[in-house]
């Protein structure tokens, strides 16, 4: 067997990782013409099984992002087809450990032409060994960007295009740049939208509070499981715009998504939320969340799919 994180799905079959390349011609290094997924797999110690979280409506997100881009990848890649791939690259690295799964639909033709119609797209993946990507046990500390959130009119925000995360690089670049975790990112007419790639929670009287996806903010699958949850504890929810004063003196917030989890936040501008540390219902869920999609609780086992022990159990 490889090293686990050796091997990635490119040109349509799987081979070691490091013959996935591409020419400096390809369209979608040139132009940001491409989609990508984030999706991650738990390591259940007890049963010696990986868990993809959530892989349906991963699959789900990635080919619509594909449709809203027009990519146009192969008509065989349906929400089944995907999600075989994404076990079978699984199964294929061995991992006992956490891993994640950089799914990408990219414009693989070579032409020098700023378009999208009449080029043809690929399916690229890969995955990696992959713990927490911050710190979500401490707290973080947030600044306001100065970069703010791209517009729906102007780049999709229900898509994940490749080439728009140069905004959230900037924005998550300029906040650790004054010594800050992460970037709190304004919609163009000043509200809260997200994190430079996490969505946003606060905490207001003990109601949750999220901005609406018409905010510009990427259509979260941890989103959407946080308010399933919510919902299945019976904690007051609402979905609404938010002021950034209001996210300033709300008792707690946290950060989901695929990469941070349920991460909380302890300070933005340099004020600190509620008592400054990690607060009740963030701790909660999110002991809940890493317990769920583990496999160790059986709630909400349709968000598990379990990797197959041996290659090609899933074709």
């Amino acid at each position: 067997m490889s090293e686990p994180g050796d091997v990635a799905y490119f040109g349509g079959e799987f081979l070691p990782l490091d013959q996935a390349r591409l020419p400096i011609t390809t369209h979608a290094f040139n132009y940001g013409t491409g989609c990508f997924e984030g999706i991650r797999a738990y390591w259940n110690r007890e049963q010696e099984r990986l868990y993809v979280t959530r892989l349906r409506e991963h699959a789900l997100r990635i080919l619509r992002s594909a449709r809203i881009l027009r990519l146009e990848p192969d008509p065989a890649l349906t929400v089944e087809r995907f999600s075989e791939l994404v076990l079978e690259l699984l199964a294929r690295n061995g991992f006992e450990q956490d891993a994640y799964v950089r799914p990408i639909i990219y414009k693989a033709g070579h032409t020098i032409k700023v378009t999208l119609s009449g080029i043809p797209a690929e399916l690229c993946m890969y995955a990696i060994p992959m713990g927490d990507y911050l710190d979500i046990h401490k707290g973080l500390r947030l600044a306001t960007s100065s970069w703010r959130r791209i517009d729906d009119i102007a780049i999709p925000a229900r898509a994940k295009p490749t080439g728009a995360y140069l905004n959230a690089a900037l924005a998550a670049d300029e906040a650790r740049q004054q010594g800050c975790d992460e970037a709190l990112m304004l919609t163009a007419d000043g509200h809260v939208a997200e994190a430079s790639s996490a969505n946003l929670f606060a905490v207001i009287d003990g109601t949750l509070v999220t901005p609406p996806v018409s905010d510009d903010l990427l259509v979260g699958v941890t989103r959407d499981s946080v308010i399933a949850m919510a919902r299945e504890r019976g904690w007051p929810l609402e979905v609404r715009q938010l002021d950034r004063s209001e996210v300033l003196a709300a008792d707690e917030a946290f950060l989901c998504g695929t990469g941070v989890q349920i991460a909380p936040v302890v300070e933005i501008d340099r004020r600190p939320l509620g008592d400054g540390h990690p607060g009740p219902i963030t701790s909660e869920l999110q002991g809940w969340y890493l317990r769920v999609v583990r496999g160790e609780v059986p709630d909400f086992a349709a968000w598990r799919s379990a990797v197959p022990t041996t290659a090609g159990a899933t074709s």
